[in-house]
C-alpha cells in the first residue's frame, strides 16, 4: 500500500504546476455548476413557496386573464355542495411611484381566507383594519424593501392618480420573504379601480369529492378564458417559462467543467507519454494491466477529489456574490423581487462533487489504457513516445460522432427543452477533438519546409510529433471553440435585439402610464387630453394586457395598438408569409414567435380568443419577431377590441411630434393639461434602445463571465500543454546544443512550433466555435425561446483574442525552452544514454 502510495504521489509532485492548473480547471468547473444551481434551485423553491402561500390549503384553484373575470362567477360556485370553502382573490401588480418594481397587493376575504390562507391574513393592533378600506398589511419582506413601519402610508399609482394606503401590520411568516401587501378584496376592488373583477377563487372540497371528476364538471361552467386546476399546476405553468433559461445556465456552466476534463486529458497524455519508460519498467517489474490502469485512474481521481471539494466551496461563496451583484434571476428577470437564502444542498453538493471527480476521472483514462496497452519492451526503448498516439490517427471517429451531431439538429425538442440540440453540440465537439490528431499530421504534412534552419525544424518537429501535438490541442480547441460560439451567439443576439428596437420604435416620443406594475393606465379622458395637445402630428395608443389560453402555458400578452391591417404588415417585424382574411373570415391577429411554437398556429390559422368572458375566433394572419415577451404576444387591432370588449383603458402611447416641437415642451404641456399629468413617463427611441441593450447586457453578465472563464481555461491550456511539450524534450535540446545551435536559435524554433500548434489549434477552435454558434442560434436558442436571430460574427473581438492567444503561446514556448536550456548540456545527453 505505500509503495502504491509513492507511485501516486511521486509523479504529482514532479508536475506539480500542471497538476494546480487541472486541480483549479476542474474546480472552476464545479464551482461555476454549483453556484448556478444552488441560486436557481433556492430561486425557484423561494417562487414556489409564494405560490403556495397565495394558494395556502386549496385543493383546487380558478384562474384566468391577469385581468381577471367577472366576479358574478363566484356566488354559484361558493354555493356548489362539493365545495367546502371558496376563497375570492384579487392579485394586481401594484405600479409604486419612483420604483422600478411592481408590489403584489392581494384583496381576500379574510374570513374566508382564514380557513385557507391564514399565512396571508394580517396581525395588527385592530381586527377591524382587515376590513377598512385604506389599511394594508405588509410582509416583513415588502416592509424592509420599501422602509416602511407601521403607520406609515403606502402610496400606490391608480391610473394617474395617487392611491394612500396606511400600514396597519405585518403578515404572519410564511410570507415573511415575499414582497407581498394584503387588504381586504372589496377595498381593493374600489381603491384600485378593479370593480367587479377577481383573479382567482380557491376552493377546498368536502371529504370524498374525487377531484378530478369535479375538476371536469367545473370547467364545463365557466367562462372563456378560465380554468381550474390543481395548485400544483398553477405552481409548474409558472416555473415553465423559466425552465429553459435555468437549463440553458446549467448547461453553459457545465461546459466549464467539460473544458476542465479536457485538459486533464492533456496533462495526463503527455504525462504518461514522458513516462512511458517508467511505466513500462513497472509492467517488467510485475505490475498487471489492470493496476496499471487503476494506479493512474487514482492519479486522475485525485485530481477531480481536490478540485471537487476546492470548486464547492467556491460556488458557494460565488452563488451568494451573484444574488447579492445581479439577484436571484441572474439578471433574467424571471424571479425579480425574490430574495432566496442559500442553504447547502446535500444533493446538489454531492452531485458537483461526483461530476468534478468523474470528469479527471474521463479525462485521465483514455491515457491510462494506452499507457497499459503498450508492450513493455518497446516501450522502455528511447524514442518510442509517439507510439502511444498511433491509434489516435484515424479520422472515422471524429467524422462519425461529427455526422451524428449533425443529424441531432434535426430532432425535435424534448418537453420543450433542446435535449438533441445540446447533444449535437457534445457530438461536433468530442468529433473535433478525436480529429485534431489526424488534422494536425495532415495540416502539418504540407506545411512547406522554410529556409531558415530553427524553423524548419520546428515544421519537421511538428510533422514527426503530429498525433501528439493534436492531442495536445484537445483543451485548446474545445475552450476556443466554446467561447468563440457564445460570443457569436450572444453578438447575434444583441445585434438582432438592436435592429429589432428601431424597427419596433418608429415614433418620436413613447408615453407610458407606468412601466411596471397593472394599476398604470391612461383612461379615455387621459387619452383624449393628450391626442388634443399642440405639436402633435399623430398619436397611437395600445393596451397591454396577459390572458391565458392554455392551463398548462404562462398567460400570453394581448396587444390592442392602433393601426390598420396594411399598417400593421408594413410596421411589425414579420417573419412569415402575410395572410389577408377573406370576406366572411374571422379578423386578423398578428402572433408572435414564441406564441406560434407554444400554441402550434401557423399563417391562416384560426385561434380563439377570451375576451369580455366569450371566445371570439381570429385568423392568424401573420407572425412577427419579438424579443420583449418570452411567453408570446398577439396583435389586434385596438378599433376592434374596444367593440368586443368596450375597454377604451391604454397604457402606453407612441407620439408623432410636428415640426417646432420637442420632448421638453411635450412634457410641459403633459404637466399643464393632464390631471396627474407630471406620473407620466416620456422616452425618447434611442434612451428605450440604451436601456434595453443595458438590460440585455445584464440578463447576459452570467454568460459573459462564463466565456471569461472558458477563456482562463484556454488560456492555462496553453500555457500548461506547450510547456509540458517543451520541458518533455530536455534530450533533444542537449543533442541540437552538441551539434552546434545556439540558445536563440532552439527559442525561435521552439517560438514557431508554439504560433504554428497554437495557430492551429485557435484556426480549428474559431472554425468549431461558427459550427456551434449555428446550432445555439437556430436549434438551441429556436428551441428554448422561440426566437429566431440573424448572425452577427464579432472578427473584431475575435481576432484580437486570437492574437492574444497566439503570442501567449510563442511567449511561453520560448520562456519554457530557455528553462529546459537551463541545466547542462551534457547531462541532458546522457539521459538517453
Amino acid at each position: 500500500m505505500l509503495i502504491s502510495l509513492r507511485l501516486i504521489v511521486a509523479p504529482l509532485r514532479q508536475k506539480t504546476g500542471r497538476l494546480l492548473v487541472s486541480v483549479l480547471a476542474i474546480a472552476l468547473g464545479v464551482a461555476l455548476g454549483y453556484a448556478v444551481q444552488l441560486i436557481n434551485h433556492s430561486a425557484a423553491n423561494e417562487f414556489a413557496q409564494a405560490l403556495y402561500t397565495l394558494s395556502g390549503e386549496a385543493d383546487l384553484t380558478i384562474r384566468g386573464a391577469r385581468g381577471g373575470f367577472d366576479e358574478a362567477l363566484y356566488p354559484p360556485i361558493a354555493r356548489m355542495p362539493e365545495i367546502a370553502v371558496a376563497s375570492p382573490a384579487l392579485e394586481i401588480d401594484a405600479r409604486l411611484p419612483g420604483r422600478d418594481e411592481p408590489l403584489r397587493v392581494v384583496g381576500l376575504d379574510a374570513m374566508r381566507a382564514g380557513r385557507l390562507q391564514p399565512g396571508l391574513v394580517g396581525e395588527g393592533g385592530d381586527r377591524l383594519d382587515t376590513l377598512r378600506s385604506d389599511r394594508v398589511f405588509l410582509s416583513r419582506g415588502a416592509a424592509d424593501w420599501l422602509g416602511l413601519k407601521r403607520g406609515d402610508v403606502l402610496e400606490v399609482q391608480v391610473g394617474l392618480d395617487p392611491v394612500h394606503l396606511r400600514v396597519a401590520g405585518w403578515l404572519e411568516d410564511g410570507a415573511a420573504s415575499q414582497r407581498l401587501a394584503v387588504m381586504d378584496i372589496a377595498a381593493a376592488q374600489w381603491r384600485l379601480q378593479r370593480l367587479g373583477r377577481l383573479t382567482r377563487i380557491d376552493l377546498r372540497l368536502r371529504p370524498g369529492v374525487d377531484w378530478a371528476a369535479f375538476q371536469s364538471q367545473l370547467q364545463s361552467q365557466l367562462p372563456a378564458g378560465a380554468f381550474v386546476e390543481r395548485p400544483r399546476s398553477t405552481v409548474e405553468s409558472n416555473l415553465r417559462l423559466s425552465r429553459a433559461y435555468r437549463v440553458n445556465l446549467n448547461v453553459l456552466a457545465l461546459v466549464a467543467l467539460f473544458t476542465g476534463a479536457l485538459l486533464v486529458f492533456s496533462t495526463q497524455a503527455l504525462s504518461v507519454v514522458r513516462r512511458r519508460a517508467e511505466l513500462a519498467l513497472l509492467r517488467v517489474l510485475g505490475m498487471t494491466r489492470r493496476q496499471l490502469v487503476r494506479l493512474l485512474a487514482v492519479e486522475s481521481a485525485l485530481i477531480g477529489v481536490i478540485g471537487a471539494l476546492l470548486g464547492l466551496a467556491i460556488g458557494h461563496l460565488l452563488a451568494a456574490g451573484i444574488v447579492g451583484a445581479v439577484g436571484a434571476d441572474l439578471g433574467g428577470g424571471f424571479f425579480a423581487g425574490v430574495q432566496p437564502k442559500l442553504r447547502w444542498d446535500l444533493t446538489a453538493l454531492a452531485l458537483f462533487f461526483l461530476a468534478g471527480v468523474i470528469a479527471a476521472l474521463a479525462g485521465g483514462l483514455l491515457p491510462a489504457i494506452e499507457a497499459a496497452r503498450a508492450p513493455p519492451a518497446r516501450a522502455l526503448k528511447a524514442g518510442d513516445e509517439q507510439a502511444g498516439y498511433r491509434r489516435t490517427q484515424s479520422p472515422w471517429l471524429g467524422l462519425l460522432l461529427m455526422s451524428s451531431g449533425a443529424a441531432a439538429t434535426q430532432l425535435p425538442p424534448v418537453n420543450g427543452l433542446p435535449l438533441f440540440g445540446y447533444l449535437a453540440i457534445a457530438l461536433l465537439l468530442i468529433g473535433v477533438i478525436a480529429l485534431m490528431p489526424w488534422l494536425a499530421a495532415l495540416v502539418f504534412a504540407v506545411l512547406p519546409l522554410p529556409r531558415a534552419a530553427s524553423r524548419a525544424l520546428a515544421v519537421a518537429q511538428l510533422r514527426g510529433a503530429a498525433a501528439q501535438t493534436g492531442v495536445s490541442l484537445a483543451a485548446i480547441v474545445a475552450a476556443v471553440g466554446l467561447m468563440v460560439s457564445m460570443a457569436i451567439m450572444v453578438a447575434s443576439f444583441r445585434s438582432s435585439l438592436d435592429a429589432w428596437l428601431h424597427r419596433m420604435l418608429p415614433a418620436d416620443v413613447y408615453l407610458h402610464a407606468g412601466n411596471a406594475g397593472d394599476t398604470g393606465f391612461l383612461d379615455a379622458a387621459a387619452q383624449e387630453s393628450i391626442a388634443r395637445l399642440p405639436g402633435l402630428q399623430r398619436v397611437e395608443f395600445l393596451r397591454v394586457q396577459q390572458i391565458l389560453l392554455d392551463p398548462a402555458l404562462a398567460r400570453v400578452t394581448l396587444l390592442a395598438r392602433d393601426l390598420t391591417p396594411a399598417r400593421a404588415e408594413a410596421v411589425l417585424p414579420l417573419v412569415s408569409a402575410v395572410v389577408r382574411p377573406g370576406p366572411g373570415d374571422p379578423p386578423p391577429v398578428w402572433i408572435t414567435e414564441p406564441a406560434a411554437d407554444l400554441l402550434g398556429l401557423r399563417p391562416g390559422s384560426r385561434v380563439a380568443l377570451p375576451l369580455a368572458g366569450r371566445s371570439l375566433p381570429f385568423t392568424v394572419a401573420g407572425i412577427w419577431r419579438d424579443y420583449a415577451r418570452q411567453n408570446g404576444a398577439l396583435l389586434i387591432e385596438r378599433a376592434l377590441y374596444v367593440q368586443l370588449t368596450g375597454d377604451r383603458v391604454a397604457t402606453d402611447a407612441g407620439l408623432w411630434l410636428a415640426p417646432g416641437m420637442d420632448v421638453d415642451r411635450l412634457s410641459r404641456a403633459l404637466r399643464d393639461s393632464v390631471p396627474n399629468g407630471e406620473r407620466i413617463e416620456l422616452s425618447e427611441p434611442g434612451e428605450i434602445r440604451r436601456l434595453s441593450l443595458t438590460i440585455f447586457d445584464r440578463a447576459f453578465a452570467v454568460t459573459y463571465a462564463l466565456e471569461a472563464c472558458a477563456i482562463l481555461i484556454g488560456l492555462f491550456s496553453l500555457s500548461g500543454s506547450v510547456a509540458a511539450l517543451v520541458l518533455a524534450r530536455r534530450r533533444e535540446f542537449g543533442m541540437l546544443r552538441h551539434i552546434g545551435m545556439t540558445r536563440r536559435q532552439i527559442a525561435a524554433m521552439l517560438g514557431a512550433e508554439g504560433l504554428l500548434s497554437s495557430g492551429l489549434g485557435l484556426a480549428v477552435g474559431l472554425a468549431l466555435g461558427w459550427l456551434i454558434s449555428l446550432i445555439l442560434i437556430h436549434v438551441v436558442n429556436r428551441q428554448s425561446f422561440h426566437w429566431s436571430m440573424e448572425l452577427h460574427v464579432p472578427w473584431m473581438g475575435l481576432a484580437l483574442f486570437s492574437v492574444v492567444m497566439l503570442a501567449l503561446a510563442t511567449i511561453t514556448a520560448a520562456v519554457s525552452g530557455r528553462q529546459a536550456m537551463g541545466g547542462d548540456v551534457v547531462r541532458a545527453v546522457r539521459e538517453d544514454w
